[in-house]
């Protein structure tokens, strides 16, 4: 109950400070409107089938009947070429791991350019501080990009990177996506220890990246931020990059960063989402090989979640004008005239993307979280993945029944629990925790 109280307050404070104005909104709500309707045009769409509600009470809500869940036959087999051949031997699982990316560059996240340019990081403050009781250094940064192929448009990633004080070497950290509060935002109550104290009691580190700071979460935001200045402030061709794919690479310019800096071991970083970030998380962790393990909090649709099942959010609902800025403009024809069992490719072999990298898959109560989510669909990706890691010497869930809420199933290098809670991956930092120490293992604090 703690957690859904919380949720609501975050949400409210959230809202209440940071929402822009009525008129701000309405713009931006056009301006994403008129760019969907182009890609639209592009694709020679005239019109799509409309998503689901979240609203349980609303005539066209989501299905949370289990029963009408599963009308696919198949998946998709990450273990079988395109030639149809099988892939047989782990010194196969490269050339086929092409081809899975390739599908989902073209199809739903999009292609980056091969080439973006430098981001410079600066130090913008260093303070001495305490994070609860533990001393920490923390410092704010500031990524600034290379616009010179296109002035109008400038863009910068905002980060803070907080390291125990006492660390005598460099120490293996946590990079979550995180939002951008104001510094007058109300603070709860908060449990102790959180989440950050958790990791410093470790001897570990964390990094907060801003993702919105370098690109906007909505489509109005495409001709701008990272995408609006590769594009020279121009609409996307089908297949370009959308936000995920965008945020995924801010978190690679961040590793970039902690490459330079001694305070920081580089080959013991985790990306850490919830939510939007959860699915952005997901893609990071699949495109960045030098990220060192997953924490993906309650991505569903769109991250961990298998697309085709008819259960909470839908393709339609992320193909709408209101969420289609995430993917490639490609991903909008599988809500028409395609459907989700025409992909070439789900979310099963997203997570396969990561092996043998661990990935832990964290979601919430559907009492207090919700159905929209699907926690079972992405059980369902995480069992499917599982053959993809044994090929490669590593350790599925270890069963392929979904469990009880709050049981952890952490032995294999894939993880899974869902815990009591609602919206947030706080519940289960205690049981991540000790999965990544396997892999990171503790420090001197």
């Amino acid at each position: 109950m703690r957690y859904l109280i919380f949720g609501v307050f975050l949400l409210w404070s959230f809202q209440a400070r940071t929402q822009p104005s009525q008129q701000l909104r309405d713009s931006l709500n056009r301006l994403s409107q008129q760019d969907h309707q182009l890609m639209m045009q592009r694709l020679g769409i005239t019109s799509l089938r409309p998503g689901p509600s979240g609203n349980p009470e609303a005539p066209n809500a989501a299905n949370a009947d289990e029963a009408k869940a599963s009308p696919y036959t198949s998946l998709p087999d990450p273990l079988v070429f395109d030639s149809g051949k099988p892939v047989k031997a782990a010194a196969q699982w490269q050339k086929r791991q092409r081809e899975i990316r390739e599908a989902f560059d073209r199809e739903v996240y999009g292609r980056m350019p091969d080439h973006t340019p430098a981001v410079t990081w600066e130090v913008v403050r260093t303070v001495d501080t305490l994070e609860g009781s533990y001393p920490v250094v923390r410092k704010e940064l500031r990524g600034h990009v290379d616009n010179s192929a296109y002035p109008a448009i400038e863009v910068t990633l905002e980060m803070t990177l907080t390291t125990p004080a006492r660390a005598t070497s460099a120490v293996p950290l946590m990079l979550e996506f995180g939002w951008n509060f104001p510094a007058n935002w109300p603070r709860p109550p908060v449990e102790h220890p959180t989440w950050q104290e958790q990791l410093l009691a470790q001897g570990w580190g964390y990094a907060i990246l801003i993702p919105t700071s370098f690109q906007a979460d909505n489509g109005a935001g495409l001709r701008e931020g990272i995408i609006g200045l590769m594009n020279q402030g121009q609409p996307r061709q089908l297949d370009d990059w959308g936000t995920l794919r965008a945020w995924a690479w801010g978190a690679s310019r961040a590793l970039d960063y902690f490459e330079a800096d001694r305070s920081v071991d580089a080959r013991r970083v985790g990306i850490e989402g919830l939510s939007r970030y959860g699915k952005a998380a997901l893609v990071a962790m699949a495109y960045e090989p030098r990220f060192a393990i997953g924490f993906i909090g309650s991505s569903g649709a769109g991250g961990a979640k298998i697309l085709r099942r008819q259960f909470g959010e839908q393709v339609e609902n992320l193909a709408s004008s209101a969420e289609y800025h995430w993917f490639a403009p490609n991903f909008i024809k599988y809500a028409g005239p395609l459907t989700p069992n025409d992909l070439p490719v789900d979310a099963h072999e997203l997570i396969a993307l990561c092996a043998p990298r661990p990935v832990f898959i964290s979601v919430g109560s559907p009492a207090v979280e919700g159905q929209w989510i699907d926690a079972r669909g992405m059980f369902v990706a995480t069992v499917q993945a599982a053959p993809v890691y044994e090929l490669l010497g590593k350790k599925g869930l270890g069963t392929t029944t979904f469990p009880p809420q709050e049981t952890a199933l952490t032995q294999g290098d894939l993880a899974f629990r869902q815990h009591a809670g609602g919206h947030t991956v706080v519940p289960n930092w205690p049981t991540f925790i000790p999965f990544a120490a396997r892999y990171f293992g503790s420090v001197a604090k």
